[in-house]
């Protein structure tokens, strides 16, 4: 039997948007962050799956949207992801408020927590971000060519705050199950950090007691993905949370990754996701994110899918739905 493993950090993180147009020019334009796959909702091929990350979309600095157009506006509430955490370099700060400030973006801050200065504002669709500059992301390479200098880009995910309605064994579950360790405490929350070092290492857990439920929508984090090494280390954690009674989906086939989702305690929807083998499966390096890319089963209805999607325009270039 294979010993599980504890997992190397945040795969990815992926919210609900509206407008796809909007939140490319926000997320690919005003944070510059690369677009690193244009595809499709894998259950829902008449919407959008956009990804954007670094340089080739390295596990840790992917944050993914399902773009609805008209979708409802969610709430955030407790059993959510409720901020999601994007690293900068430590001596960006400076840069970045006037970024913002120059777009017109409000925001709070800086506050310091944990050592580490944050900026917290929201996207387009109300969903809550922070910029957090953080010494963790120091030896990890920026995309060098966007609008953003590369000395100041961000760098992918910083972490995430689970939202919990008090002790829901969440903390439990994030050290024995996901293999995370307790690092910190400031007031209500709780910091938890994974072995590895660089993007997407930290995990803040937000204890509310009697606040209101969270419920899923329009600017709102539909799940979070942890990283598996590799197909056979998701294997051994998919044993071990089943082990635990936890209702957990078989192996599913995302093309650039294997996935498995549950729920942990608190109701928060996790995944496992596999490292490899990753996104330029299907498209060179140079071409990342400027063609619609989709899974050998619609192939077959592109014309179709084509026509039911708006077109995007990259807020530097253009994006194709090139074959």
């Amino acid at each position: 039997m294979i010993a599980a493993l504890p997992t190397r950090g945040i795969h990815h993180i992926t919210a609900i948007a509206g407008d796809p147009q909007r939140n490319l020019d926000f997320y690919a334009g005003l944070l510059g962050m690369r677009l690193v796959k244009l595809t499709v909702n894998f259950d829902d091929p008449a919407s959008y799956h956009l990804y954007y990350g670094d340089d080739l979309g390295h596990p840790g600095s992917l944050l993914t949207f399902f773009p609805w157009p008209g979708g409802q506006p969610g709430r955030q509430g407790t059993g959510q992801v409720g901020t999601v955490s994007l690293a900068i370099p430590s001596a960006s700060l400076g840069f970045w408020i006037e970024r913002l400030l120059a777009h017109g973006i409000g925001y709070e801050g800086p506050t310091r927590r944990f050592d580490e200065q944050v900026l917290a504002f929201k996207d387009p669709d109300g969903l809550l971000l922070e910029l957090v500059a953080s010494p963790r992301v120091a030896n990890t390479h920026p995309w060098t060519e966007g609008p953003v200098p590369s000395e100041h880009a961000v760098r992918g995910l910083h972490g995430a705050t689970l939202w919990e309605d008090g002790d829901t064994g969440t903390a439990d579950f994030l050290t024995k199950t996901i293999g995370f360790q307790p690092v910190g405490e400031e007031g209500n929350v709780l910091r938890f950090q994974s072995a590895d070092r660089g993007s997407g290492t930290v995990v803040d857990l937000r204890r509310a007691p009697g606040f209101w439920r969270g419920a899923g929508g329009v600017g709102t984090v539909h799940h979070m993905a942890f990283r598996a090494e590799n197909d056979q280390a998701q294997l051994a954690k998919r044993g071990e949370i089943e082990t635990q009674g936890v209702d957990i989906t078989p192996v599913i086939d995302r093309q650039y990754f294997h996935s498995v989702y549950f729920r942990e305690p608190g109701g928060v929807l996790f995944e496992i996701a596999t490292d490899p083998p990753g996104f330029t499966i299907d498209e060179p390096a140079a071409e990342l994110g400027t063609h619609l890319k989709l899974p050998p089963a619609y192939q077959a209805n592109r014309a179709e899918i084509e026509q039911m999607l708006p077109p995007l325009r990259l807020p530097h270039a253009a994006v194709g739905q090139a074959r």
